[in-house]
């Protein structure tokens, strides 16, 4: 429909003059139309994108899930929240954070996992593979960041470089460096001959843990003994099978059960002049002989990056997962003393921290 253009004339022009002059502005305003309300239209889309960004948009909601306990808050969460902070987070402010904790339940995992679903959360983290392992049951779609020992052979993503799916995160190595610990700890007590490995087999990762344990300990002429533990209750049992075995040293294998007793664990390794190794520094400050493994905090701050990206607008399958660059040696010498061990001083300059 063509519209109408009214044009009125003042003065004294003839009729002719005026007709010509009318002909002559409608064809210019004919041809001006459609240019000018091309700019109309730019200009209102432009203006109604610019109030639409300064409308307040709408926060980020990022799910929190831990197999451990809400309180008191642990080191790992800590790292974590230090790792958003450093990006510029400020919870409550421009990020939401929601805090799930199985309370060292694994059955309790599933209503977690169902909970941070239903508040829609734009990703989660966990370092928990139960945790993952829940979550891809329930949605392949939320984004999941992860801290895990071997994503690709526990299943959870396609390869480092390509994760595929919805999930990514790092890899704490924690199986490939089961033959450093082995090597360590017989650096410290060269007599070792038989090592107890105290593991749960009901824990994922654990298996994987335990059969690179297995090879890297015949590589080096020790024999291995699997203590295996499931229950609380079970402990009391695996430390009298230690002692009937007369295992010269002790690997436990870390897991939400074996880090709930590692104060028991380290009772018995004490009472019992029994060495000790582990993968984290949490143990030896517990009182353990010696630790070796990746920096763990380091990983959970630097988890933060995945998630920052992934609430921009990046994909999980498109981000390729990190590997640790970051590891320690922990000496107890306290502890070192109480069982009557000298650490060699070479292995002292080599250290991250002896604890006094």
């Amino acid at each position: 429909m063509k519209k109408l253009f009214r044009i009125r004339f003042f003065g004294s022009q003839s009729d002719n003059l005026k007709s010509k002059t009318c002909t002559e502005l409608c064809r210019r305003i004919e041809n001006l139309k459609w240019p000018a309300l091309s700019v109309i239209a730019f200009v209102l889309a432009v203006t109604g994108a610019v109030a639409q960004a300064q409308q307040p948009g709408k926060i980020p909601r990022i799910g929190y899930l831990s197999p451990g306990r809400a309180s008191p808050p642990s080191a790992r969460l800590e790292a974590f929240r230090q790792g958003l902070r450093e990006l510029g987070y400020v919870e409550g402010k421009n990020i939401v954070v929601e805090y799930r904790f199985a309370e060292g339940i694994l059955d309790r995992i599933p209503e977690r996992v169902a909970e941070l679903v239903r508040l829609k959360v734009n990703v989660i983290f966990t370092y928990s593979t139960p945790a993952v392992q829940a979550i891809k049951k329930a949605t392949t779609t939320l984004p999941i960041v992860t801290v895990s020992g071997d994503p690709v052979r526990e299943g959870l993503v396609a390869s480092l470089a390509r994760p595929g799916g919805n999930i990514t995160g790092l890899a704490n190595l924690t199986p490939e460096l089961a033959g450093k610990r082995l090597e360590l700890l017989k650096e410290v007590v060269p007599q070792v001959l038989r090592v107890a490995v105290l593991w749960n087999p009901d824990n994922p990762g654990s298996g994987l843990r335990m059969r690179e344990t297995e090879a890297a300990a015949l590589s080096l002429g020790i024999k291995i003994q699997s203590v295996e533990v499931r229950e609380p209750h079970h402990f009391e049992r695996a430390f009298s099978a230690m002692k009937t075995e007369r295992a010269d040293a002790l690997v436990p294998l870390r897991g939400r059960l074996v880090n709930d007793q590692l104060h028991r664990i380290v009772e018995h390794a004490v009472k019992n002049r029994l060495p000790t190794m582990y993968d984290e520094r949490g143990f030896a400050e517990a009182g353990g002989l010696m630790s070796y493994g990746t920096l763990i905090a380091d990983l959970d701050r630097r988890a933060a990056t995945y998630v920052d990206k992934i609430l921009k607008g990046a994909k999980p399958a498109d981000l390729p997962v990190e590997q640790p660059t970051k590891f320690e040696l922990v000496f107890n010498l306290k502890t070192a003393k109480q069982i009557g061990l000298t650490i060699p001083q070479s292995l002292l300059y080599r250290a991250d921290k002896g604890i006094k």
